[in-house]
């Protein structure tokens, strides 16, 4: 009896947990290892597959303008869109961290446009950015200022992707407010006592504590940054002349518009290694910069 009551206590809990276990190798792992096999391969999708080894990169290195104008493109929008998606996030939960009426209302505004579609998003942005009729350039008329046609000016289309990308931060938004309140309450009563003011307090206090959450929501950021399409690929369709063709639209279009599914298995693969290496790179730096309640640095 005993030996049948701790199979079933080591059985019962497989169970419940098979069908993520079944879906992550059905649908997360096998794909993934399945596309870096066929990115050996010259593999049409319709037609035969014909292995030629590292020919994919090869290609890709050094026969394809494409891919370095589209690395290029995604790098200057990632050094735009992380450090101010970051920022954002982090002052609107400061905002929403304040003891004020309709709290629960602000929350729920401002986490509002992260829940709708890209699709959708992306149309409600091609209204604002239009050139003619546009909301934006309607306000900016307003003050004297004559805006410029945003989605076809090649030097302000990748800006404008920028600004709308910024529109779905909910939810990094809602992570920096649940660390602004794990910070304890008695740091900033202290600091109060000692005659710090609130800008002291936001960088001696504040940011130390959040460096964790930080961390996190600068990783998942670096991450959307490389993996952007939608909006571009609804607004501008990667132009005018290129200005918006994000490495994930080269991706896509060597699969699904030239049909070359393992050459855009190489060029994905590459982007994962470009994540990954990011990736590493800021976890190796955290502890230069990430503080964690209790622990002490030395200086």
């Amino acid at each position: 009896m005993k030996k049948t009551k701790k199979r079933w206590d080591i059985i019962v809990p497989l169970l419940f947990i098979a069908p993520w276990i079944i879906g992550f190798l059905a649908f997360t792992l096998g794909p993934l290892l399945y596309s870096l096999f066929i990115s050996f391969f010259d593999w049409p999708i319709v037609g035969e597959a014909k292995f030629i080894g590292l020919d994919n990169y090869k290609t890709m290195f050094t026969e394809d303008p494409l891919f370095w104008e589209s690395l290029g493109v995604t790098i200057k929008f990632a050094a735009l869109f992380v450090p101010l998606n970051i920022i954002t996030a982090l002052f609107l939960a400061i905002l929403l961290n304040q003891k004020v009426k309709g709290y629960s209302f602000f929350r729920t505004f401002f986490y509002l446009p992260s829940v709708i579609s890209g699709v959708a998003l992306a149309m409600i942005w091609a209204w604002v950015y239009n050139g003619e009729y546009g909301i934006l350039n309607y306000f900016l008329s307003l003050i004297g200022v004559k805006g410029p046609d945003w989605l076809n000016d090649p030097n302000w289309a990748l800006i404008a992707m920028v600004i709308a990308s910024l529109w779905g931060q909910g939810t990094m938004m809602l992570i920096f407010l649940a660390g602004l309140k794990a910070i304890p309450g008695e740091l900033y009563e202290a600091a109060s006592i000692d005659g710090a003011n609130k800008i002291q307090q936001f960088f001696k206090i504040t940011i130390p504590m959040l460096t964790p959450t930080i961390l996190f929501n600068l990783i998942t950021t670096i991450i959307s940054a490389f993996q952007q399409l939608t909006l571009a690929l609804v607004l501008t369709g990667g132009g005018p002349l290129k200005s918006t063709y994000f490495y994930a639209m080269y991706v896509y279009e060597n699969a699904f518009k030239y049909f070359k599914m393992g050459y855009s298995s190489a060029n994905a693969w590459f982007m994962f290694v470009i994540v990954l290496v990011l990736t590493l790179i800021v976890f190796k730096s955290s502890s230069a910069w990430v503080y964690y309640e209790g622990e002490v640095k030395n200086k």
